[in-house]
């Protein structure tokens, strides 16, 4: 069941309960003073219409002067402690991302565009944008209305049914238009993502449309999405229209509200002038919090939205690791699969359906099979990244669920047929952060004959890569992604077209590297080369194995 927002909001306000508590302190503090105020005034006032200056003038006058400094070094705390929570969310949010990006399940992944979810981290700025709102101006609004009207009670009891008027009012207002005003929000933030993905889709295939520009696919597209979210804004915004119109009749109802009553009572002689100025003064005090809390509505909005869309990937499911056995890592690993069902979401035909297979130490594997066969799949099973239905997958004759995931992993070598060079340096892109000796990172840069090419970067092997290796060679990544999966020595290693833009004699030379039985891992590989063929001791093919 999806975790409304709201609930992921006070979730995450649990996490910050001391400094929340102080926040409200400093806000009850404030209010306080600032109620105060009217008081000091009404005091003041009534020493000038006596038409006596004396010392007590002055004393209120510095205590009103001393009271307003006091209130701005409170808020001044406030914004500090406001800024640790900012500075602290940005940072969990950031590596709750990259914890969670790399464990999605690949069935998950298949259903979306995983660059795209990304986009959602930037909701993580509209909630830091927004709490300084929630937390400080929405709760001082909030303390001020309360002992506004508590203070005006004193003056007289007939302001306690303003005070019962403005908050069935607020109440009214809310229960009308709140969900609905959560509702339309998310409405419109989905359609602003939906346009942002659909502009990266443009960005990402950038020559296709400037060919094809002319018949404007990108601009329609485009025009449809934008006119999608423009009709979601606008339901949102005539949600926030109708709470501003609340606003408007009670800020008439309580100015009129004060004006007759107040001059009711100064008439008959129940209240002096200076009580109705330091009245006048508390209720412009509630009508500005009123507004406040009003305009502090849209932001609330916008954070529950943004709660709602970072939800999205944080609700995804994760790989998990229920085992604990550790991999023996002395030798090779032997593979057996019996009776495997696996496939696809949504999809009857199973691409495996009771298949089994058995691999020993050591041993070479060509994987063969006509295109839909489930090569690729197959090389994902066996590397624990795709899961099976049904069946048992044993790795040394032990089953895959019992081992540890991470220990199994660090003994895999993969390389699929998609782009994985990201943006960073060579020597990152080859050790993705494993602990090499420089040693053996040098042989394997010599053997795939990547030292002259690094020879002639500006910083060598430590120079700065783009991603997916723009402006390099296919057959330089691809050298790139065959010295990350063989620098740590693998136990098994899988390989997925993996040589298909090198050199034939450069071919030939890797593959007997690869293949020469001094190593000490099993590989699996999905090639129509020839010498891979004539190198490999296993041949399984999978178009007959599925029929």
């Amino acid at each position: 069941m999806k975790t409304p927002p709201i609930d992921r909001f006070w979730s995450l306000l649990s996490r910050y309960k001391s400094e929340i508590r102080q926040i409200y302190i400093y806000a009850l503090f404030i209010g306080l003073v600032n109620l105060s105020l009217p008081v000091g005034i009404q005091a003041i006032i009534n020493f000038i219409y006596s038409g006596e200056l004396t010392s007590s003038w002055v004393i209120l006058v510095i205590i009103v002067l001393a009271g307003i400094a006091v209130t701005g070094v409170l808020q001044v705390f406030q914004l500090k402690i406001v800024e640790t929570i900012q500075q602290d969310v940005f940072a969990r949010f950031a590596f709750d991302f990259a914890y969670r990006i790399p464990k999605i399940t690949l069935l998950q992944l298949d259903k979306i565009h995983a660059p795209e979810l990304v986009n959602r981290f930037f909701d993580v700025l509209t909630i830091q944008k927004g709490l300084p709102k929630i937390l400080i101006d929405f709760s001082l609004a909030i303390f001020q209305i309360f002992f506004g009207l508590i203070l005006l009670t004193i003056y007289s009891s007939y302001f306690i049914i303003l005070g019962v008027a403005l908050i069935v009012i607020l109440w009214i207002a809310f229960k009308i238009t709140g969900k609905k005003g959560l509702s339309t929000s998310i409405k419109e933030s989905k359609n602003k993502y939906q346009l942002v993905h659909w502009l990266e889709e443009v960005a990402r295939v950038n020559s296709s449309f400037k060919l094809h520009a002319e018949h404007k696919l990108h601009l329609n597209k485009t025009d449809n999405i934008t006119e999608k979210y423009l009709s979601n804004r606008e339901s949102h915004f005539k949600v926030l229209i109708n709470q501003f119109k609340f606003f408007v009749g009670f800020k008439i109802l309580i100015e009129g509200w004060l004006l007759i009553l107040g001059g009711y009572l100064v008439i008959q002689g129940q209240m002096d002038i200076g009580q109705f100025v330091a009245a006048e003064i508390i209720i412009i005090l509630i009508i500005y919090s009123v507004e406040k809390v009003m305009v502090t509505i849209e932001m609330i909005y916008d954070v529950l939205t943004a709660f709602d869309k970072i939800g999205y990937v944080t609700d995804l499911k994760l790989d998990k690791n229920i085992g604990h056995t550790e991999v023996d890592n002395t030798s090779a690993f032997s593979l057996k699969g019996v009776e495997i069902q696996s496939g696809f979401p949504n999809i009857r035909k199973k691409v495996f359906n009771n298949f089994s297979f058995e691999i020993a130490k050591k041993s070479k594997v060509l994987l063969k099979g006509d295109a839909g066969s489930g090569k690729s799949v197959f090389l994902q099973i066996i590397a624990g990244i795709y899961p099976i239905e049904d069946g048992a997958l044993y790795v040394n004759e032990i089953p895959f669920i019992n081992y540890n995931k991470n220990s199994l992993f660090e003994n895999i070598g993969v390389c699929f047929r998609d782009n994985q060079i990201f943006e960073g340096t060579f020597r990152e892109n080859i050790t993705v952060g494993r602990d090499v000796y420089e040693k053996e990172l040098l042989e394997v840069v010599k053997l795939l004959k990547l030292d002259s090419f690094f020879l002639h970067q500006p910083e060598g092997i430590d120079c700065f890569v783009e991603s997916e290796g723009k402006r390099l060679s296919r057959a330089t990544i691809q050298k790139l992604l065959i010295a990350r999966v063989i620098i740590n020595k693998p136990k098994l290693l899988l390989l997925e077209n993996s040589l298909q833009f090198l050199k034939e004699y450069e071919k030939n030379r890797i593959i007997d590297y690869i293949m020469d039985d001094k190593h000490d891992w099993t590989v699996v590989v999905i090639s129509d080369h020839h010498y891979w063929e004539k190198r490999c001791t296993q041949t399984i093919d999978l178009s007959k194995s599925n029929n």
